[in-house]
């Protein structure tokens, strides 16, 4: 009876074992865990997910810091800008879709995402309504660049003068960030109605939204969950000079698909940027005790022509590249000389930095990430870091222009973060930690076998050792 036990932990040690290796290299469980996030991940109407999607519940803010200029004169006479970061402005964001519907049998889905500001002072700086900013006369740069060698050169000078218009101007911040009714442009507007009088960095953006985006849900396959395939009812940009560099290629940035791995690529399109772009692994961590990894842009997207070839599509008109780290835009804000950069020309060419006085780029307050939790494809907590400069120049046609150099020259720059609030945090290790427990069972198994394994080797040997003692007793006795 003893021996029928024995040999029963013995076999019964070895299947456990057997078969907890088995489950590990199959992946059986794992397997079932993916499958079960696959299915939950899709945008479908009453789950948690869709609800989630439709209005994300952690806080968003937007940070506006805007660069003042305090050596005007000196500039205009050829002197290296001085300027001075001065926020941040603190806004709280509310991006909830709307309008939301669901197309082609529930595989597509269209949505609006308006946005709305409300200031926060407590984590401000100032008050922008009474806080006034030195800064380069975007209006006034604009339209000399438009009339520039056409028959309304003379009339655009004209209209300078009378309304004693400068290279800078002094504006509240308030005024540049929502809009001011500017003199030159509301006369523009007369013979241009397609030119608004109204400018402002953020004009016409508080409360409205960027235009109808039809989104697949996942449906089909969880890799596509969010991704755009159409913006504004088409399928593609045409700003650019080249097919690739008009695709329309990835989410919103706002979510993902589940199991992203470390050598992927996260593709993002940006209304802001006028672009997609994307964003390659760049190490692991953890936030409020979830796992994630953190994504960054790939020092490719920006990169010059000789670095990046695919880039020439981006330099309009063509040929006129800017250089690395800075995007020309002007083609989609209305010919208006932006040029888009990371804050303080982090990771541009160099000669940006020099080029002006103030400018200190550092990595942990200008680069853009997102720290993405792998097996969920959830953002926990991201920061969206864009900086607005204006294409400056001596322009001969008009006097205003000085002797000022060539510069890319700083405005300001935005700082739009998230981090995941505790209620979703807690609800997110509450699953992690069930997928863990059923992800371990082939682990339990294992040591179940080894525990199984270690009383038969103990109660093996302690079996043969009686039975040696009882050997040498009879041999002692005859």
């Amino acid at each position: 009876m003893k021996s029928l036990c024995l040999v029963t932990v013995g076999v019964l040690a070895m299947t456990l074992l057997i078969a907890s290796i088995s489950l590990l290299v199959a992946h059986v469980f794992q397997t079932v865990v993916d499958l079960q996030v696959k299915q939950g991940t899709v945008l479908k109407n009453g789950t948690e997910t869709f609800e989630a999607w439709e209005d994300p519940p952690p806080p968003v803010y937007m940070q506006f810091y805007f660069f003042n200029v305090t050596n005007p004169l000196e500039v205009l006479q050829g002197a290296t800008p001085l300027v001075e970061e001065i926020g941040p402005y603190t806004y709280r964001e509310y991006r909830p879709r709307v309008h939301i519907q669901f197309l082609d049998n529930g595989t597509k889905v269209s949505a609006l995402n308006p946005k709305t500001y409300v200031f926060e002072p407590e984590k401000s700086v100032g008050d922008p309504e009474v806080d006034l900013i030195r800064t380069v006369n975007i209006p006034a740069v604009t339209a000399m660049e438009w009339t520039r060698s056409t028959p309304l050169q003379f009339a655009t000078e004209v209209l300078l003068l009378l309304y004693q218009e400068s290279l800078f101007t002094v504006r509240s911040v308030h005024e540049l960030l929502w809009g001011y009714k500017d003199r030159l442009l509301s006369t523009i507007h007369v013979l241009h109605p397609e030119i608004d009088p109204i400018f402002g960095l953020f004009s016409k953006m508080n409360g409205t939204d960027d235009g109808e985006y039809v989104f697949l849900s996942g449906e089909t396959n969880y890799l596509n969950f969010s991704r755009i395939v159409e913006w504004k009812g088409k399928e593609s940009l045409s700003w650019w000079t080249t097919e690739a560099c008009n695709m329309i290629n990835g989410t919103d940035g706002t979510s993902f698909h589940p199991l992203i791995s470390k050598d992927e690529n996260i593709y993002i399109f940006s209304s802001d940027f006028c672009r997609s772009l994307f964003l390659v692994y760049d190490s692991s961590g953890a936030v409020a005790g979830v796992p994630t990894f953190r994504f960054v842009p790939s020092s490719m997207v920006f990169a010059n022509t000789s670095v990046n070839p695919a880039n020439a599509g981006f330099c309009v008109p063509a040929g006129n590249c800017p250089g690395t780290g800075v995007l020309n835009v002007s083609v989609c804000k209305q010919g208006a000389p932006i040029f888009l950069s990371a804050p303080h020309f982090y990771q541009a060419d160099p000669k940006f930095v020099e080029d002006i006085e103030g400018m200190h780029p550092k990595k942990e307050y200008h680069e853009t990430f997102l720290d993405i939790n792998p097996l969920t494809g959830l953002v926990l907590q991201a920061a969206k870091r864009m900086q607005v400069n204006v294409h400056v120049r001596k322009l001969p046609e008009f006097f205003e222009t000085g002797n000022i150099r060539t510069l890319i020259f700083p405005v300001m720059y935005i700082n739009e973060s998230v981090l995941i609030d505790e209620a979703s945090a807690s609800k997110l290790r509450h699953v992690l930690l069930e997928a863990s427990v059923v992800t371990g069972i082939p682990f339990v198994i294992m040591a179940l076998g080894i525990v199984f394994g270690i009383v038969f080797i103990v109660v093996a040997c302690r079996s043969q050792r009686i039975t040696e003692e009882g050997g040498e007793v009879l041999i002692d006795s005859e």
